[in-house]
Parts: structure tokens; C-alpha cells; sequence
């Protein structure tokens, strides 16, 4: 189930950056989302223009984390690379934007957005959110736009979530959920699991699943309906400076660099 899943979303997203590439080489542009709008008009001019157009995301991550100079910022799939480059912008050059995607296209646009804008304290990482190829307490801030809803074990990502915060990390995303009541079904009726909507947790099951891996000060806030009884929300959650009983295993790949130092509706995140 866990390979089906991440095969279906890898191709979807995989076809989404080729499509950017196409635009860039001048020819069929893709169909405007709803991505880009939620960045302001300067957040915008800051990026190239195709790294605008690759935005998928339900949120705008960036106005939620409330980033400060010198931090480590993780972005979980990241995608064309947006919220990694505003990031970098934000941590300036004494932090670091890091970038973790699945998909080898959309790395590969995300790197050539960071070489069009000049801006290198950033990383981009090959591999699953629900095993974060970093060493454990090693970021500042964990970041996501819509993508937590995707994930094919998402108690797996909030384990990892906990794991890869320092000590008084925090946790600043935008994704869908689904109001308590419900069920799995009815989200699946509302949406495919490719378009954001299927795969979405309840209010109740993103707040209790970032509880159980020890993070604190959990909110979860609706900020717009995406269908009936869904929602794109802001997330928000912290690390105690006490360490959480959560595993402390790295994955077997750690990153060299890392190791040294209103979407939406179906098709809001296609």
C-alpha cells in the first residue's frame, strides 16, 4: 500500500514539473493554480517565474513559521523549490533552507530555481517524509505546504517531524483536513488521494498525531473551506526543551551537508 501510494504521487507530481519545464521552454504552459496567489506580490518578485508556477501548495507556509536569521529550516516536499527559496531569503546566509522531495523532476527544478536566483544556502534532498534523511535534532524548523495529506504513513511523518527538531523547534505548515465527522469515505467521495483531498486527517487526528510524538502547543485553525467539511488549515507545534519520547533512529542516508554543520478542491495541489 505504502509503494502504490508514493508511486501514484510521485508520477502525479513528476508530470506537474515537466509541465513547468515545458512552459519555460516556451511551450504549453500549464493552467494557472490557485499555488501562486496565496504568495504576496513581493514574495512573488523574489522568485523566477517558474518556481511561482510550480507552487501546488493549499497555504503559504512562509507567513506561518515566522522565520528568523540563522536558522535551519526543513521543508517537507518541496517541490519546485518556493517556500525552500523564500526560506533561504528569510534564514539568511548564516541559516540554511533544506529541501526534501521524492521526485527527481521536481529536484531537478528546484535546484535549477535556486541557481536562477543566485541563492545558495540551500539543499535539496532525495527521499520520503516518513523517513527524513537528516540526523535527528538537526533543524530549528519543520515547514510543509499541502503535502502531509499525501503521505502514505502519516504517523511515520509526525515520528520523523519530532525526531529531526532541536529542543524548542517548532513546527509551521498549511495542509487540508476534515472536519471530525467525517469519515474516511466521505473524505475519499470529496476528492482523489492525488488531489489533496482523500488522504486528509480529521482536525482531531493532526492534532492527537502530533501529541503522541511528544510535540507541544498543537493548534490546528481552518482558514478556508477547500469542499464540504475540508478545509486548508494552519498547523502549528512546538518541541519542548526537554527532549520527546520519540525514537531517536536516522535513517541509514544523512545528508553530507546536513551531517557537518486556497487550494483548493480537486486538483488544488496538481
Amino acid at each position: 500500500m505504502t509503494d502504490h501510494v508514493h508511486e501514484l504521487v510521485r508520477e502525479r507530481y513528476a508530470q506537474s514539473a515537466l509541465s513547468v519545464l515545458d512552459a519555460a521552454a516556451g511551450c504549453c504552459a500549464p493552467e494557472p493554480g490557485i499555488g501562486p496567489q496565496l504568495y504576496s506580490a513581493l514574495e512573488r518578485d523574489e522568485l523566477p517565474e517558474t518556481a511561482v508556477l510550480a507552487s501546488l501548495g493549499c497555504g503559504n507556509p512562509i507567513a506561518v513559521a515566522d522565520l528568523h536569521e540563522g536558522e535551519r529550516v526543513l521543508d517537507l516536499g518541496s517541490g519546485g523549490g518556493i517556500d525552500v527559496l523564500l526560506s533561504a531569503r528569510r534564514v539568511g546566509p548564516t541559516g540554511r533552507a533544506i529541501g526534501l522531495d521524492m521526485t527527481d523532476e521536481m529536484l531537478a527544478l528546484a535546484q535549477r530555481h535556486a541557481d536562477e536566483a543566485s541563492i545558495t544556502n540551500v539543499e535539496f534532498l532525495k527521499g520520503h517524509i516518513e523517513a527524513i534523511p537528516l540526523p535527528s535534532a538537526s533543524v530549528d524548523v519543520v515547514i510543509s505546504n499541502c503535502v502531509v495529506n499525501l503521505a502514505a504513513d502519516k504517523a511515520a511523518v509526525f515520528r520523523e517531524i519530532a525526531r529531526v527538531l532541536r529542543p524548542g523547534g517548532r513546527v509551521g505548515i498549511t495542509d487540508i483536513v476534515a472536519d471530525n465527522d467525517l469519515t474516511t469515505a466521505e473524505r475519499a467521495e470529496r476528492g482523489s488521494y492525488v488531489g489533496c483531498i482523500a488522504g486528509a486527517l480529521s482536525i482531531s487526528e493532526f492534532e492527537s498525531g502530533l501529541r503522541e510524538v511528544g510535540l507541544t502547543d498543537v493548534s490546528v485553525t481552518p482558514t478556508h473551506a477547500v469542499a464540504e467539511g475540508m478545509h486548508s488549515a494552519i498547523i502549528r507545534a512546538s518541541r519542548g526543551l526537554q527532549p520527546g519520547r520519540v525514537s531517536e533512529r536516522a535513517p541509514e542516508h544523512v545528508s553530507a551537508v546536513a551531517a557537518t554543520e486556497s487550494c483548493c478542491a480537486e486538483g488544488c495541489c496538481s
